[in-house]
């Protein structure tokens, strides 16, 4: 169990820390750009992960008391890139303190998603690919708007 519960820390953490160096990249106009009406910006992004880790995390694991609108998490919005660093590190860490404070019990105790039945385990599991999903959008966003320009968060390629 520890192992596990190691490399989801190790996760959300990277995770964390790559959402931090992409925006650090841009302009709060650049977060907020979408390629088009039916795409998100990584402002849409950013919000939608602190959604879900607010759903399945602080409500679901930790029974705070929050309130989600989904679909809202979609619809044009604007933050800046500030909140968006700030919201980033609340929410992970959330989830990453979460993790580190949960005992054998804990992950296996169970939770509604989706009108299933499911395990803290398969929730932080399933919330570590989601996010790693939406990291792989920021990304591709950052690298459409800053070109060449772009650092890249991990080994960049050789340029001829």
């Amino acid at each position: 169990m520890d192992v596990v519960k190691s490399i989801l820390i190790a996760k959300f953490e990277e995770i964390q820390r790559r959402i931090i160096f992409v925006l650090d990249q841009l302009s709060d106009e650049q977060v907020n750009w979408r390629p088009n009406e039916s795409s998100n910006s990584i402002a849409n992004l950013i919000v939608h992960i602190s959604g879900n880790i607010n759903e399945r995390i602080a409500r679901g694991i930790n029974k705070k008391d929050v309130t989600r609108n989904r679909d809202e998490e979609f619809e044009e919005l604007y933050r800046t890139k500030q909140e968006l660093i700030q919201l980033t590190n609340v929410s992970l860490l959330e989830i990453i303190e979460t993790t580190k404070s949960m005992t054998e019990e804990t992950f296996m105790k169970t939770q509604i998603v989706r009108d299933r039945e499911r395990t803290n385990w398969d929730v932080l599991i399933q919330c570590a690919t989601h996010f790693s999903e939406h990291l792989g959008q920021v990304f591709y966003i950052g690298k459409m708007i800053k070109d060449r320009e772009y650092v890249t968060t991990s080994v960049p390629k050789k340029r001829i």
